[in-house]
């Protein structure tokens, strides 16, 4: 196992009516940005417990971030920020919703062009204090210090992060995943599926531990999945399912051993340029990230293959093969398809402008041992296409 060091500071306040302790939580006298997407917080009822928790606060609000939260629509609210001196922000919503909330926390005191605290890739050390009020399970941004936004404008979609983004507390309600489209749900699912396979599916260190940490998540999410889909309001299903997203990406699974990310690399690159939903795009890629790459991850792929699926017959190479499928299959369960043809016509020549993006930035060793260059990132890109 390597070396690590690890720190999370975040608190978490999980479980029913905990919307209602958030006033418990915010610092006296603080003037709150009230941060959200696209208003269903107005008709599920989650807005109105979170105002009567923010009655003794001045509160000012600011709505309308999208599901890939874009960079312009944040600078409308960086300017109520500093225009309105606010003090402390709150988001509610997913993960799109908070990721656009830590880029504001960063760019509050930034002197720079806040784009660039994307492009530098520099760990942000500070920012302005920020809760959230998880409202979809999905990213685990609501444990991380990891941010990632948009940029319609050059279609672009980049990842931030620091040790001064970690929110100060997160209420994590289930009762919150009753009202839940199928679609966000199984997004959800496919998206927390795949962080842990990032930092699960390289190759063997001897971190026993975290091995059974992520095969345990993997398997609560596949055992949950069809519970969930079918009566979101199952508390005991949505319970175990929101804790597993947090869990994925809270930074706890990942230590001590190596981890991947190109999926999402590659996924990032889907997403700005066509608008696909996150966690489809993750679904697209991975299959042949793994496929491509089976010689070197074939032992985590095998392991994956007998302890998750219980395929225990066949020579390494085979289960490997086979944990793949598996995993494609459960996709597909959730209702999402796993090639980029299923989503557009004009696919062509997408594997080469990714691969040229990547070159451009420097980008010429990804993955868990920093061997695929933007060659094998085309090679992958053109694999997914069907």
């Amino acid at each position: 196992m390597n070396n690590f060091l690890y720190k999370n500071p975040t608190k978490i306040i999980f479980g029913k009516n905990q919307i209602a302790s958030l006033a418990k939580e915010l610092p006296n006298n603080a003037k709150i940005l009230m941060l959200y997407g696209g208003g269903s917080i107005k008709s599920n009822g989650i807005y109105d417990q979170v105002k009567k928790g923010l009655a003794d606060y001045e509160v000012v609000e600011f709505g309308g971030i999208p599901a890939n939260p874009e960079y312009a629509i944040l600078m409308e609210a960086l300017e109520i920020i500093k225009k309105e001196k606010i003090t402390f922000l709150l988001a509610v919503g997913g993960g799109s919703v908070i990721d656009g909330t830590k880029f504001l926390s960063a760019a509050a005191s930034y002197a720079g062009e806040p784009w660039s605290l994307l492009t530098d890739r520099k760990p942000v050390l500070a920012g302005l204090p920020f809760g959230t009020v998880l409202t979809l399970p999905a990213t685990g941004s609501e444990m991380n210090s990891g941010s990632v936004i948009t940029r319609a404008e050059t279609k672009e979609k980049l990842a931030m992060g620091g040790p001064g983004l970690f929110p100060v507390f997160s209420i994590l309600d289930p009762e919150v995943v009753r009202s839940i489209p199928q679609r966000q749900l199984a997004n959800g699912i496919a998206d927390a599926f795949t962080h842990v396979l990032e930092q699960y599916m390289t190759y063997p260190i001897g971190a026993l531990l975290q091995d059974r940490f992520a095969e345990s998540i993997l398997q609560t999410l596949i055992d949950v999945a069809p519970a969930i889909l079918k009566d979101p309001s199952d508390y005991q299903a949505a319970s175990n399912f929101m804790w597993s997203c947090t869990m994925a990406l809270n930074g706890l699974i990942q230590q001590g051993v190596p981890s991947d990310w190109a999926v999402h690399a590659m996924g990032h690159e889907l997403t700005a340029m066509y608008g696909i939903d996150h966690a489809r795009t993750l679904a697209i890629i991975a299959p042949s990230h793994y496929r491509y790459n089976l010689e070197s991850k074939k032992e985590k792929l095998a392991q994956f293959a007998e302890r998750i699926w219980n395929i225990t017959e066949g020579s390494v190479e085979e289960r490997a093969a086979a944990g793949i499928e598996k995993m494609v299959a459960f996709f597909q369960s959730l209702g999402i398809d796993t090639t980029l043809a299923a989503y557009t016509d004009s696919y062509g020549g997408t594997a080469q402008a990714i691969a040229k993006r990547f070159t451009l930035r420097g980008w010429t060793g990804l993955g868990e041992r920093g061997a695929l260059s933007p060659a094998d990132i085309e090679k992958i890109v053109e694999m997914s296409y069907a």
